[in-house]
């Protein structure tokens, strides 16, 4: 009787540990592991000639500050990437010129920068 008890009270802890590690991962910040050095180098190498310093020498209204980057809803990794890979409007793509690694770095640095006002 006790060895049952005691594999359902491992079981129980088991459970509970699984749902705290999940809450937890849930309030990691939205920066994660990425490279922010290879991001660094990846924007100076193909993105500083239209947006150096966070500015927009294109579309000088959709700069990638944070004020900019939160009222055109790309204020997330996973916006930017897409932006990034896919291109939209006067930006080229850079899906079938980047590595994904470098595309998440890239858009890890600049969510970073505009977090810290460039």
């Amino acid at each position: 009787m006790y060895f049952y008890q005691e594999r359902k009270l491992n079981k129980l802890l088991t459970l509970l540990l699984f749902i705290v590690s999940i809450f937890l991962m849930d309030l990691t910040p939205e920066v994660y592991a990425a490279d922010l050095q290879a991001g660094e180098q990846v924007f100076s190498a193909n993105c500083s000639a239209c947006h150096a310093g966070g500015n927009n020498a294109i579309m000088p209204e959709k700069t990638l500050k944070k004020d900019a980057l939160e009222e055109n809803s790309m204020n997330s990794i996973a916006a930017i990437t897409t932006q990034v890979a896919n291109g939209k409007n006067a930006m080229p793509a850079f899906g079938g010129k980047l590595a994904d690694d470098d595309i998440e770095n890239v858009a890890n640095y600049v969510l970073s920068q505009s977090e810290q006002g460039w």
